[in-house]
């Protein structure tokens, strides 16, 4: 499951938590949203981590052509 579908659960989660007066739905949310933050933290540097690395190949490739 990516980060934004954990960020919006956590959204959902929060809302119900608040509807129903229930503060542990709340906090469940509210940390659902925080560990969801965090998953689009890393998979965005996974993304610029293979971007930066295909690039670095793609100059080594050129370099010895």
């Amino acid at each position: 499951m990516n980060g934004k579908i954990d960020v919006a659960k956590g959204r959902i989660k929060e809302a119900a938590g608040v509807l129903i007066d229930n503060k542990d739905l709340r906090k469940e949310g509210k940390a659902d949203q925080v560990a969801g933050k965090a998953k689009e933290v890393v998979e965005e540097t996974v993304r610029k981590v293979k971007k930066g690395a295909q690039n670095a190949i793609d100059k080594i490739n050129s370099a010895t052509k």
